[in-house]
């Protein structure tokens, strides 16, 4: 039976253990990381801001994310912008846009802040899980949120290069040029029609989507 509650609503106490052998239900309970009584480790990383109990993954409070995070912390950085702890080989070296980990992953649609997955950053800044990203790269290599370049394509596009000076158009498609917007720098431009890919001008990337009509030479009129 329920011990009757006093004028102060204090419970008070019964004889005898009342609980797990490490508290009493009566007593006001206090986090720590071990027992006051028998002294039983109850976690190997405790965060007295979080209150998290945890194996050692070397993990450290980030005050900025209001969190822990998995270290060990000298391998990460908060970003203020991005409002993130990033990989410190990220410093100086990657596109930040505000605020950009309260967002989503656009693949998953699962939060990245609060996530125990490593954070991918894109080279035009959107971030997405780095198991996403993998996942992602064996369908394309577009940013599924602005279409840029997810990775260093510059390879491919000389690969491509080579494919298509190879295979030249039917002589119907030889003098037909299209106007063009580049998904990489934005720029805008006129090129051959080619079933393969057609190359941007200002910057040589394939990653482009044709912004018009197709146009015949006067000569083929």
């Amino acid at each position: 039976m329920a011990a009757t509650a006093q004028e102060d609503g204090v419970r008070s106490p019964a004889p005898g253990p009342r609980g797990c052998e490490h508290y009493d239900r009566a007593c006001l309970l206090k986090a720590q990381q071990t027992c006051e009584d028998c002294s039983t480790l109850f976690g190997e990383y405790y965060c007295s801001i979080c209150h998290l109990f945890d194996k050692d993954k070397k993990q450290y409070h980030c005050e900025s994310c209001g969190i822990c995070r998995i270290g060990p912390k000298e391998d990460f950085f908060h970003c203020l912008k991005c409002n993130l702890c990033l990989a410190m080989t990220l410093r100086g070296k990657h596109k930040c846009i505000e605020n950009v980990s309260r967002q989503n992953c656009p693949i998953c649609l699962e939060d990245i802040h609060t996530s125990r997955v490593v954070a991918h950053v894109l080279p035009c800044g959107h971030l997405l899980h780095r198991t996403c990203y993998e996942e992602m790269l064996k369908e394309g290599y577009r940013c599924p949120l602005c279409m840029h370049s997810a990775l260093d394509m510059t390879r491919y596009w000389r690969q491509l290069d080579i494919e298509v000076a190879q295979t030249p158009m039917p002589s119907e498609y030889q003098n037909v040029t299209v106007d063009i917007l580049c998904n990489d720098c934005n720029g805008r431009s006129t090129v051959q029609f080619h079933i393969l890919g057609m190359k941007c001008k200002l910057c040589d990337s394939y990653n482009t989507a044709q912004a018009g009509g197709r146009t015949v030479s006067m000569d083929e009129q």
